[in-house]
């Protein structure tokens, strides 16, 4: 088994912050030094190769104590003990292995030989975990080390954060073969390269008074990815998030709420459950946590956004700010992450000071005979706009429309009010039967000089007579 103190990797002094110390530490014999070990929870590690159960008898005895020629006193009574004579399972005197192939248990079949399994490496640190490590200095000198201030600090690329500062109480001292040992947490809230330094001002045996540094360097991961989609349907926004796992275990998540902007409310739309579903108030209570497996498993979300106040609408619209996630989960035996995403924005989209649209279409529609599509203008400006000329624009790549304007070419519109609309009737016809497409129904603002963006493709279906 591996060292206890197997952990992150002593940097060299070359490559650490505190070079000049560093370099002066190393020329010197220090009696003290440090070991770091990562608390980490231990794992059930299942083993294939173990074909037989796991037995109490074989925590006390050998395998051939009470398969010997000669038994011992001592050997008969555990062998009472273990085999009482009520017991429906007991086999008196066979103390042989063909009964450990039975599965008395489902779990037997999962090959787990019953014992928890502790961390043999330091093993990845991914982002929004706590980073708990268990730190001992020893002193591995003849001499007594006294007086001795102890300080731990992380460093990252932004900043450095203390741990651990014993100067107003130093401990008194450190006897030969001796340590001290402390725990040290921290909430990892960076990517990227970390190291942990342990430094230790202190007295040795002649009295001179020593600095020793020591770094442990560490690279903290992303466990997840979120991607996201926003489609806006009117006015009806749906965010869709895919969450990835980059792990190497699987993740439980616990919470994956989206917290809305202050103009937005947000429902989260679930897929409609089995109809041989039972709901409970139990169930309701312990939901059961949705699993996203190790190395790039996926799970997908969608919530819809609405509006959260009608009247502040137009001034939300500028805004393009949806929202943040905030994630918790957990992984090995319950060890505990947790995230929280950036704002998500939206695709902005300006205000239209001019919004045309199509108000209604014939259902039916003949080849080569009349038909009439309902249109309203609306003015969303707080002043008086017009007029404006409504025609058909030409094709851009000089292909002959299947629907035309019957009549007049070009319709004329008056001015309209504020925040007013006005409804008017476009007589069109189709030459071609089957699908068709009503395309390139633009507005030109005649005081303006202004070509307003097309209405948008209206799909119909030209029957014959």
């Amino acid at each position: 088994m591996a060292s206890p103190y197997a952990g992150a990797q002593p940097a060299s002094p070359a490559a650490a912050g505190h070079q000049a110390p560093a370099a002066a530490a190393g020329q010197q014999n220090h009696s003290l030094a440090f070991r770091v070990m990562r608390l980490s929870r231990p794992s059930l590690q299942p083993d294939p190769t173990a074909m037989l159960r796991f037995d109490p008898r074989d925590v006390f005895l050998p395998e051939d104590a009470l398969t010997g020629a000669e038994q011992s006193a001592a050997d008969d009574f555990l062998h009472r003990l273990l085999n009482p004579p009520d017991s429906p399972t007991a086999v008196p005197g066979d103390f042989t292995f063909r009964d450990r192939f039975l599965l008395r248990d489902p779990a037997d079949a999962l090959a787990l030989p019953g014992l928890l399994v502790l961390p043999q490496s330091f093993g990845a640190i991914y982002l929004g975990e706590t980073f708990c490590s268990y730190i001992s200095i020893n002193n591995s000198s003849i001499f007594e080390a006294r007086d001795v201030v102890i300080k731990a600090e992380i460093q990252t690329e932004r900043q450095r954060i203390l741990l651990l500062d014993t100067s107003k109480s130093p401990v008194e001292s450190i006897r030969s073969g001796g340590r001290y040992d402390f725990i040290v947490e921290h909430d990892v809230k960076e990517l990227g390269a970390h190291t942990l330094v342990c430094t230790a001002l202190y007295n040795d045996g002649d009295g001179e008074r020593k600095y020793l540094p020591q770094f442990f360097k560490f690279t903290v991961s992303n466990p997840l990815s979120v991607r996201t989609k926003v489609r806006t349907i009117k006015d009806i926004t749906y965010l869709e998030a895919c969450i990835e796992n980059h792990t190497k275990s699987n993740l439980y998540m616990d919470q994956v709420d989206f917290e809305p902007a202050q103009q937005w409310r947000a429902t989260r739309l679930d897929a409609d459950e089995h109809p041989s579903a039972v709901k409970s108030e139990i169930g309701d209570l312990c939901k059961q946590p949705i699993l996203i497996r190790a190395g790039g498993g996926i799970y997908n979300y969608l919530y819809q956004l609405r509006s959260s106040d009608e009247s502040s609408q137009t001034k939300s619209e500028g805004s393009s700010i949806l929202g943040k996630f905030q994630i918790t989960w957990r992984t090995n035996l319950g060890e505990p992450g947790r995230l929280q995403t950036q704002n998500i924005h939206s695709t902005p989209t300006g205000s239209k000071d001019v919004d045309l649209r199509a108000v209604k279409v014939p259902p039916i529609i003949y080849v080569e005979r009349p038909f009439v599509v309902n249109l309203c203008l609306t003015n969303q400006t707080d002043k008086t706009v017009g007029p404006f000329e409504v025609f058909l624009a030409p094709s851009m790549f000089g292909e002959e429309r299947a629907v035309l304007v019957n009549g007049l070419q070009k319709l004329v519109l008056p001015l309209v009010e504020p925040l007013e609309s006005i409804k008017f009737d476009l007589s069109m016809v189709a030459t071609q039967l089957g699908v068709q497409k009503i395309s390139g129904i633009t507005m030109y603002a005649v005081q303006e000089k202004k070509y307003y963006e097309s209405l948008p493709d209206i799909e119909i279906f030209v029957d014959a007579e």
